[in-house]
Protein backbone atom coordinates (compact mmCIF):
# COMPACT_ATOMS: atom_id res chain seq x y z
CA UNK A 1 0.00 0.00 0.00
CA UNK A 2 1.35 3.34 -1.05
CA UNK A 3 2.34 5.56 1.84
CA UNK A 4 0.72 9.01 1.69
CA UNK A 5 2.74 12.11 2.03
CA UNK A 6 2.03 14.71 4.74
CA UNK A 7 0.55 17.04 2.20
CA UNK A 8 -1.82 14.37 0.92
CA UNK A 9 -2.89 13.43 4.44
CA UNK A 10 -3.66 17.05 5.32
CA UNK A 11 -5.59 17.48 2.09
CA UNK A 12 -7.78 14.46 2.87
CA UNK A 13 -8.52 15.92 6.33
CA UNK A 14 -9.52 19.34 5.04
CA UNK A 15 -12.93 20.65 6.40
CA UNK A 16 -15.95 20.73 4.14
CA UNK A 17 -16.30 23.84 1.98
CA UNK A 18 -19.20 25.42 4.01
CA UNK A 19 -17.26 25.11 7.25
CA UNK A 20 -14.18 26.64 5.68
CA UNK A 21 -16.21 29.57 4.36
CA UNK A 22 -17.73 30.23 7.79
CA UNK A 23 -14.31 30.17 9.45
CA UNK A 24 -12.97 32.60 6.87
CA UNK A 25 -15.90 34.97 7.40
CA UNK A 26 -15.39 34.98 11.18
CA UNK A 27 -11.73 35.74 10.64
CA UNK A 28 -12.57 38.69 8.38
CA UNK A 29 -14.99 40.18 10.95
CA UNK A 30 -12.48 39.71 13.74
CA UNK A 31 -9.75 41.42 11.77
CA UNK A 32 -12.06 44.27 10.78
CA UNK A 33 -13.19 44.84 14.36
CA UNK A 34 -9.57 44.93 15.54
CA UNK A 35 -8.74 47.50 12.87
CA UNK A 36 -11.75 49.74 13.69
CA UNK A 37 -10.93 49.69 17.40
CA UNK A 38 -7.52 51.17 16.65
CA UNK A 39 -8.72 53.93 14.27
CA UNK A 40 -9.43 57.23 16.14
CA UNK A 41 -12.89 58.70 15.39
CA UNK A 42 -13.91 61.62 17.68
CA UNK A 43 -17.50 61.78 16.36
CA UNK A 44 -18.16 58.05 16.64
CA UNK A 45 -21.68 57.47 17.94
CA UNK A 46 -22.67 61.14 17.55
CA UNK A 47 -25.26 62.30 14.99
CA UNK A 48 -23.67 64.40 12.26
CA UNK A 49 -25.59 66.79 10.00
CA UNK A 50 -24.08 68.54 7.02
CA UNK A 51 -25.74 71.91 6.25
CA UNK A 52 -24.96 74.89 4.10
CA UNK A 53 -24.50 78.11 6.08
CA UNK A 54 -26.00 81.17 4.34
CA UNK A 55 -24.37 84.56 4.35
CA UNK A 56 -25.01 86.87 7.30
CA UNK A 57 -28.37 88.62 7.13
CA UNK A 58 -30.15 91.10 9.34
CA UNK A 59 -32.33 89.32 11.91
CA UNK A 60 -35.77 90.87 12.35
CA UNK A 61 -37.63 89.98 15.55
CA UNK A 62 -40.58 91.35 17.46
CA UNK A 63 -38.14 93.49 19.43
CA UNK A 64 -37.02 95.29 16.26
CA UNK A 65 -40.08 95.28 14.01
CA UNK A 66 -43.55 96.79 14.48
CA UNK A 67 -46.64 94.68 14.71
CA UNK A 68 -48.10 93.76 11.33
CA UNK A 69 -51.69 94.19 10.22
CA UNK A 70 -53.17 90.73 10.12
CA UNK A 71 -56.31 88.73 10.68
CA UNK A 72 -56.31 85.17 11.93
CA UNK A 73 -58.61 82.35 11.04
CA UNK A 74 -59.84 79.96 13.71
CA UNK A 75 -57.07 77.52 12.82
CA UNK A 76 -54.42 80.21 13.10
CA UNK A 77 -55.64 81.06 16.57
CA UNK A 78 -54.95 77.51 17.75
CA UNK A 79 -51.51 78.49 18.99
CA UNK A 80 -51.16 82.20 19.72
CA UNK A 81 -47.66 81.43 21.02
CA UNK A 82 -46.73 80.49 17.43
CA UNK A 83 -48.76 83.22 15.73
CA UNK A 84 -47.63 86.17 17.83
CA UNK A 85 -43.92 86.73 18.22
CA UNK A 86 -44.50 88.89 21.27
CA UNK A 87 -41.74 87.90 23.62
CA UNK A 88 -38.40 89.48 22.94
CA UNK A 89 -38.09 89.31 26.71
CA UNK A 90 -36.85 85.95 27.87
CA UNK A 91 -35.04 84.22 30.70
CA UNK A 92 -31.66 82.92 29.58
CA UNK A 93 -29.55 80.44 31.51
CA UNK A 94 -25.91 79.53 31.13
CA UNK A 95 -23.04 81.87 30.35
CA UNK A 96 -23.52 85.59 30.35
CA UNK A 97 -23.74 87.18 26.92
CA UNK A 98 -20.89 89.53 26.09
CA UNK A 99 -23.10 91.82 24.03
CA UNK A 100 -26.82 92.44 23.96
CA UNK A 101 -28.96 92.72 20.83
CA UNK A 102 -29.93 96.28 19.88
CA UNK A 103 -32.39 97.78 22.35
CA UNK A 104 -31.92 95.00 24.89
CA UNK A 105 -30.37 95.37 28.32
CA UNK A 106 -28.61 92.53 30.09
CA UNK A 107 -28.68 92.29 33.86
CA UNK A 108 -25.31 93.41 35.28
CA UNK A 109 -23.03 91.01 37.12
CA UNK A 110 -23.59 92.87 40.38
CA UNK A 111 -27.39 92.72 40.12
CA UNK A 112 -29.46 91.80 43.14
CA UNK A 113 -28.88 88.37 44.66
CA UNK A 114 -32.19 86.77 43.56
CA UNK A 115 -31.22 87.22 39.89
CA UNK A 116 -27.87 85.49 40.34
CA UNK A 117 -29.58 82.47 41.85
CA UNK A 118 -32.06 82.08 38.99
CA UNK A 119 -31.36 83.15 35.43
CA UNK A 120 -30.12 86.09 33.44
CA UNK A 121 -33.00 88.48 32.70
CA UNK A 122 -33.05 90.17 29.31
CA UNK A 123 -35.39 93.14 29.29
CA UNK A 124 -36.92 94.55 26.11
CA UNK A 125 -39.05 97.63 26.81
CA UNK A 126 -41.63 97.01 24.09
CA UNK A 127 -42.83 93.66 22.69
CA UNK A 128 -45.32 94.22 19.88
CA UNK A 129 -48.73 92.55 20.10
CA UNK A 130 -50.87 91.81 17.07
CA UNK A 131 -53.41 94.31 15.83
CA UNK A 132 -57.03 93.99 16.89
CA UNK A 133 -59.61 92.84 16.11
CA UNK A 134 -58.56 89.24 15.47
CA UNK A 135 -61.34 87.68 13.41
CA UNK A 136 -61.32 84.30 15.16
CA UNK A 137 -62.32 85.84 18.49
CA UNK A 138 -64.54 88.64 17.20
CA UNK A 139 -68.31 88.75 16.78
CA UNK A 140 -69.27 91.40 14.25
CA UNK A 141 -72.34 93.40 15.20
CA UNK A 142 -74.03 96.55 13.95
CA UNK A 143 -72.75 98.52 16.93
CA UNK A 144 -69.17 97.24 16.74
CA UNK A 145 -66.92 94.22 17.41
CA UNK A 146 -67.71 92.03 20.41
CA UNK A 147 -65.30 89.52 21.93
CA UNK A 148 -66.28 85.86 21.59
CA UNK A 149 -64.83 82.41 22.17
CA UNK A 150 -63.51 81.00 18.88
CA UNK A 151 -64.97 77.83 17.37
CA UNK A 152 -61.82 75.98 18.45
CA UNK A 153 -62.23 77.11 22.07
CA UNK A 154 -59.59 79.84 22.02
CA UNK A 155 -60.58 82.87 24.12
CA UNK A 156 -59.91 86.58 23.66
CA UNK A 157 -57.89 86.37 26.90
CA UNK A 158 -55.62 83.81 25.22
CA UNK A 159 -55.27 85.68 21.95
CA UNK A 160 -54.90 89.26 23.19
CA UNK A 161 -52.55 88.55 26.12
CA UNK A 162 -48.78 88.60 25.98
CA UNK A 163 -47.23 85.13 25.81
CA UNK A 164 -45.25 85.54 29.04
CA UNK A 165 -42.55 82.81 29.33
CA UNK A 166 -43.12 80.17 32.01
CA UNK A 167 -39.68 81.01 33.32
CA UNK A 168 -41.11 84.42 34.24
CA UNK A 169 -44.50 83.38 35.64
CA UNK A 170 -42.88 80.55 37.64
CA UNK A 171 -39.89 82.59 38.78
CA UNK A 172 -39.14 83.11 42.47
CA UNK A 173 -38.38 86.77 41.77
CA UNK A 174 -40.91 89.30 43.15
CA UNK A 175 -43.47 90.27 40.50
CA UNK A 176 -45.46 93.51 40.18
CA UNK A 177 -48.47 94.04 37.91
CA UNK A 178 -49.40 97.66 37.30
CA UNK A 179 -52.54 98.83 35.46
CA UNK A 180 -52.95 102.50 34.56
CA UNK A 181 -56.48 103.48 33.51
CA UNK A 182 -58.28 106.40 31.92
CA UNK A 183 -56.63 105.82 28.53
CA UNK A 184 -58.36 106.96 25.36
CA UNK A 185 -59.97 110.04 26.84
CA UNK A 186 -57.00 112.38 26.42
CA UNK A 187 -54.99 111.55 23.27
CA UNK A 188 -51.89 113.40 24.50
CA UNK A 189 -51.74 111.56 27.81
CA UNK A 190 -52.56 108.26 26.14
CA UNK A 191 -49.70 108.71 23.68
CA UNK A 192 -47.38 109.70 26.52
CA UNK A 193 -48.24 106.56 28.48
CA UNK A 194 -47.74 104.36 25.41
CA UNK A 195 -44.38 105.89 24.55
CA UNK A 196 -42.81 106.39 27.97
CA UNK A 197 -43.97 103.37 29.98
CA UNK A 198 -42.46 99.91 29.51
CA UNK A 199 -44.66 97.49 27.60
CA UNK A 200 -45.29 95.35 30.69
CA UNK A 201 -47.41 98.15 32.18
CA UNK A 202 -51.02 97.26 31.33
CA UNK A 203 -53.29 100.07 30.12
CA UNK A 204 -57.00 100.39 30.93
CA UNK A 205 -59.05 102.12 28.23
CA UNK A 206 -62.32 103.88 28.93
CA UNK A 207 -65.14 103.09 26.45
CA UNK A 208 -65.45 106.75 25.48
CA UNK A 209 -63.32 108.98 23.29
CA UNK A 210 -62.41 109.22 19.61
CA UNK A 211 -60.43 106.79 17.48
CA UNK A 212 -60.29 104.25 20.30
CA UNK A 213 -59.32 101.31 18.07
CA UNK A 214 -56.39 103.23 16.59
CA UNK A 215 -55.19 104.21 20.07
CA UNK A 216 -55.57 100.65 21.33
CA UNK A 217 -53.61 99.21 18.41
CA UNK A 218 -50.88 101.77 18.91
CA UNK A 219 -50.64 100.71 22.55
CA UNK A 220 -50.58 97.03 21.57
CA UNK A 221 -47.87 97.70 18.99
CA UNK A 222 -45.79 99.09 21.87
CA UNK A 223 -46.39 95.90 23.89
CA UNK A 224 -49.09 97.05 26.31
CA UNK A 225 -51.85 94.65 27.25
CA UNK A 226 -55.29 96.25 27.32
CA UNK A 227 -58.22 96.07 29.74
CA UNK A 228 -61.65 97.58 29.15
CA UNK A 229 -62.79 99.84 31.99
CA UNK A 230 -66.51 99.20 32.54
CA UNK A 231 -68.45 101.97 34.35
CA UNK A 232 -70.41 100.53 37.28
CA UNK A 233 -72.93 102.22 39.54
CA UNK A 234 -71.28 104.00 42.50
CA UNK A 235 -72.88 105.17 45.72
CA UNK A 236 -74.65 108.48 45.02
CA UNK A 237 -75.56 107.71 41.40
CA UNK A 238 -76.65 109.64 39.32
CA UNK A 239 -75.14 112.56 41.20
CA UNK A 240 -71.86 110.73 40.79
CA UNK A 241 -72.00 109.41 37.24
CA UNK A 242 -69.22 107.27 35.68
CA UNK A 243 -70.56 107.84 32.16
CA UNK A 244 -73.05 106.64 29.52
CA UNK A 245 -74.33 103.05 29.75
CA UNK A 246 -73.26 102.64 33.36
CA UNK A 247 -74.20 99.20 34.71
CA UNK A 248 -76.87 99.62 37.39
CA UNK A 249 -77.96 97.59 40.38
CA UNK A 250 -81.75 98.03 40.17
CA UNK A 251 -82.59 97.45 36.50
CA UNK A 252 -83.63 94.33 34.63
CA UNK A 253 -80.74 92.03 33.66
CA UNK A 254 -81.54 92.59 29.98
CA UNK A 255 -80.91 96.31 30.36
CA UNK A 256 -77.46 95.78 31.86
CA UNK A 257 -76.70 93.20 29.17
CA UNK A 258 -77.52 95.72 26.42
CA UNK A 259 -75.37 98.37 28.14
CA UNK A 260 -72.46 95.94 28.68
CA UNK A 261 -72.47 94.81 25.06
CA UNK A 262 -72.45 98.43 23.91
CA UNK A 263 -69.45 99.13 26.18
CA UNK A 264 -67.64 96.01 24.92
CA UNK A 265 -68.20 97.00 21.29
CA UNK A 266 -66.34 100.32 21.52
CA UNK A 267 -63.04 98.66 20.52
CA UNK A 268 -61.36 95.25 20.36
CA UNK A 269 -58.08 93.93 21.71
CA UNK A 270 -58.69 93.69 25.46
CA UNK A 271 -58.10 90.47 27.41
CA UNK A 272 -60.42 91.33 30.29
CA UNK A 273 -62.50 94.01 31.97
CA UNK A 274 -61.99 96.05 35.11
CA UNK A 275 -64.45 98.10 37.11
CA UNK A 276 -64.63 101.87 36.98
CA UNK A 277 -66.22 102.88 40.29
CA UNK A 278 -69.02 100.43 41.20
CA UNK A 279 -69.40 100.55 44.98
CA UNK A 280 -73.18 100.07 44.58
CA UNK A 281 -73.25 97.46 41.82
CA UNK A 282 -70.50 95.34 43.38
CA UNK A 283 -72.66 94.66 46.46
CA UNK A 284 -75.78 93.86 44.43
CA UNK A 285 -75.40 90.11 43.98
CA UNK A 286 -78.14 89.46 41.44
CA UNK A 287 -77.16 92.31 39.11
CA UNK A 288 -73.46 91.50 39.47
CA UNK A 289 -74.04 87.82 38.71
CA UNK A 290 -75.69 88.55 35.35
CA UNK A 291 -72.88 90.94 34.41
CA UNK A 292 -70.11 88.49 35.32
CA UNK A 293 -71.89 85.64 33.55
CA UNK A 294 -71.71 87.63 30.32
CA UNK A 295 -68.03 88.42 30.90
CA UNK A 296 -67.33 84.71 31.39
CA UNK A 297 -69.23 83.72 28.24
CA UNK A 298 -67.14 86.18 26.22
CA UNK A 299 -63.84 84.49 27.19
CA UNK A 300 -62.56 87.38 29.31
CA UNK A 301 -61.15 87.75 32.83
CA UNK A 302 -62.08 90.25 35.54
CA UNK A 303 -59.77 92.55 37.48
CA UNK A 304 -61.15 94.55 40.39
CA UNK A 305 -59.32 97.68 41.45
CA UNK A 306 -58.73 98.69 45.05
CA UNK A 307 -61.13 101.64 45.05
CA UNK A 308 -64.04 99.60 46.45
CA UNK A 309 -63.66 98.12 49.92
CA UNK A 310 -66.89 96.07 50.07
CA UNK A 311 -67.60 93.73 47.15
CA UNK A 312 -69.37 90.46 46.39
CA UNK A 313 -67.25 89.75 43.33
CA UNK A 314 -65.14 87.01 45.01
CA UNK A 315 -68.30 85.01 45.80
CA UNK A 316 -69.97 85.59 42.43
CA UNK A 317 -66.89 84.89 40.31
CA UNK A 318 -66.12 81.75 42.30
CA UNK A 319 -69.63 80.43 41.66
CA UNK A 320 -69.27 81.18 37.93
CA UNK A 321 -65.65 79.97 37.78
CA UNK A 322 -64.67 83.29 36.22
CA UNK A 323 -60.93 84.07 36.56
CA UNK A 324 -60.57 87.08 38.87
CA UNK A 325 -57.82 89.07 40.54
CA UNK A 326 -57.98 92.08 42.84
CA UNK A 327 -55.57 94.98 43.12
CA UNK A 328 -54.19 95.80 46.55
CA UNK A 329 -53.77 99.56 46.16
CA UNK A 330 -54.22 102.65 44.02
CA UNK A 331 -50.76 104.18 43.63
CA UNK A 332 -51.92 107.74 42.90
CA UNK A 333 -54.83 108.12 45.31
CA UNK A 334 -52.79 111.15 46.38
CA UNK A 335 -51.42 112.46 43.05
CA UNK A 336 -48.08 113.87 44.20
CA UNK A 337 -44.59 112.61 43.41
CA UNK A 338 -43.68 111.78 47.05
CA UNK A 339 -46.98 109.94 47.62
CA UNK A 340 -46.69 107.94 44.39
CA UNK A 341 -43.07 107.06 45.13
CA UNK A 342 -44.05 105.91 48.61
CA UNK A 343 -46.82 103.75 47.15
CA UNK A 344 -44.40 102.18 44.66
CA UNK A 345 -41.90 101.47 47.44
CA UNK A 346 -44.67 99.73 49.38
CA UNK A 347 -45.48 97.70 46.26
CA UNK A 348 -41.88 96.48 46.17
CA UNK A 349 -42.02 95.40 49.81
CA UNK A 350 -45.37 93.65 49.30
CA UNK A 351 -44.07 91.84 46.21
CA UNK A 352 -40.97 90.68 48.07
CA UNK A 353 -43.11 89.42 50.96
CA UNK A 354 -45.98 87.85 48.98
CA UNK A 355 -44.28 86.91 45.70
CA UNK A 356 -46.57 89.07 43.55
CA UNK A 357 -48.78 92.12 43.84
CA UNK A 358 -51.23 94.08 41.65
CA UNK A 359 -51.84 97.82 41.75
CA UNK A 360 -53.77 100.34 39.71
CA UNK A 361 -53.42 104.01 38.92
CA UNK A 362 -54.56 106.64 36.44
CA UNK A 363 -53.02 108.11 33.31
CA UNK A 364 -52.04 111.46 34.79
CA UNK A 365 -48.85 113.25 33.74
CA UNK A 366 -47.42 112.92 37.23
CA UNK A 367 -48.26 109.22 37.47
CA UNK A 368 -46.84 108.35 34.04
CA UNK A 369 -43.59 110.23 34.70
CA UNK A 370 -43.09 108.80 38.19
CA UNK A 371 -43.81 105.22 37.10
CA UNK A 372 -41.54 105.54 34.06
CA UNK A 373 -38.58 106.55 36.25
CA UNK A 374 -39.37 103.92 38.87
CA UNK A 375 -39.56 101.13 36.27
CA UNK A 376 -35.95 101.80 35.29
CA UNK A 377 -34.79 100.74 38.77
CA UNK A 378 -36.53 97.35 38.93
CA UNK A 379 -33.92 95.28 37.11
CA UNK A 380 -31.15 96.12 39.53
CA UNK A 381 -33.51 95.36 42.42
CA UNK A 382 -34.33 91.91 41.05
CA UNK A 383 -38.03 92.69 40.60
CA UNK A 384 -40.10 91.63 37.58
CA UNK A 385 -42.73 93.93 36.07
CA UNK A 386 -45.31 91.64 34.45
CA UNK A 387 -48.48 92.25 32.39
CA UNK A 388 -51.86 91.65 33.97
CA UNK A 389 -52.34 88.31 32.18
CA UNK A 390 -49.39 86.87 34.12
CA UNK A 391 -51.35 87.37 37.34
CA UNK A 392 -53.81 84.73 36.12
CA UNK A 393 -51.09 82.19 35.33
CA UNK A 394 -48.43 80.17 37.12
CA UNK A 395 -47.01 81.36 40.43
CA UNK A 396 -48.04 84.95 39.82
CA UNK A 397 -51.56 84.09 40.93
Amino acid sequence: MKRLTLRERLWRRRPPAPVAAAVALVAVFAAGGLWLSRVPEPLAGEPVVMAAIPENAELITSATSPAEDSELSDSAADSPEDVFDQNATEIVGGEQMDEAPPGVDIAPEDAAAPERHEAMIIVAPHRPLTRAPVEAVTEKTDQGPLPRVASNGKKPFDVYSQVTPLSVTHSDLPKITLVLGGMGLNPRLTRKAIDELPGDVTLGFAPYGDNLQDQVNRARAAGHEILLQVPMEPVGYPGTNPGPSTLLSDVKPEQNLIALQWLMSRFAGYSGITNYMGARLLVSEDALRHVMKEVKSRGLVYLEDASVSMTLSPKVTKDLRLPVQRASMVIDAEPTVPAIQAALARLERDAARNGSVIATGSGLDITIETVAEWAKTLQEKGILLVPVSAAYKGRAT
